[in-house]
């Protein structure tokens, strides 16, 4: 279990980075793994750790809150994190003797691929636009394309074969692209929202970390206590300590 100190210092390394170094930055903290290692996890695997971790600290009710994209409707949701764990797509007999390759056939051709991972986010994390960072990440993780003996270059592939390998590495790894299905019940508008683990647990975090700084300085003010002495406490005795001082 990560301490409120090791989740502090998680928070502070990751407020000017980016949304998959965050996500990396807190699995590191809580797990003791190696950022290479965790670096070379799916999207999918990495974000199954998350929602556990998020489970672990601040328990199973996800509260959300949306606008209906009609009329504006607020909609409040609770989810739940074990609705959220989704199992990994079955994978063929062609890649039992090399569970990093998987294989699909597209318009003849025949492509041998691998998921995506943090290394390949950090390498699409340059492009200048959501197209070129997508062309990015799937040249990166095209293992081989085959047109019967001929090998193919990724250039001289159509949109459709690109788009049907898009598919088939979401369905592969369907933990790293959550979809919810939401309903207006005011004007019964129905759409699909993405929901991202890594950016709202790590909003989670922002809130928790500016509250638990402020509990900090009162406290300390108050008492005179060391920092590291402070955070830790658990919960209800700083909250305790707060109430002593009339916060």
């Amino acid at each position: 279990m990560i301490t409120a100190s090791e989740l502090l210092a998680a928070w502070e390394g990751g407020v000017d980075r980016p949304m998959f170094e965050r996500a990396l930055l807190l699995l590191e903290a809580s797990s003791g793994q190696s950022w290479e290692d965790l670096a070379a996890l799916s999207i999918g695997q990495r974000d199954a750790r998350l929602l556990d971790l998020r489970e672990a600290i601040f328990g199973r009710s996800l509260p959300c809150l949306t606008a209906c994209l009609a009329c504006g409707e607020r909609l409040e949701l609770n989810l739940n994190v074990g609705d959220l764990r989704v199992s990994a797509f079955p994978r063929g007999e062609q890649n039992k003797q090399n569970s990093d390759t998987l294989v699909i056939e597209a318009e003849g051709l025949t492509l041998e691929f691998r998921l995506p991972n943090s290394f390949d986010l950090s390498a699409a994390s340059g492009a200048k636009d959501t197209d070129s960072a997508r062309a990015a990440l799937i040249e990166r993780c095209l293992l081989a394309v085959h047109d019967q003996d001929k090998e193919i270059t990724y250039s001289l592939l159509s949109p459709s074969v690109l788009d049907a390998l898009t598919v088939a590495m979401t369905e592969a790894d369907p933990q790293s692209h959550l979809e919810l299905a939401l309903s207006c019940p005011s004007c019964e508008r129905e759409w699909q929202a993405v929901f991202d683990i890594a950016s709202y647990l790590w909003g989670e975090i922002q809130s928790w970390a500016l509250r638990i700084l402020h509990e900090v300085h009162i406290l300390a003010s108050a008492y005179g206590w060391r920092e590291a002495d402070i955070l830790a406490l658990s919960p209800l005795r700083r909250q305790l300590y707060l109430e002593r001082i009339g916060v």
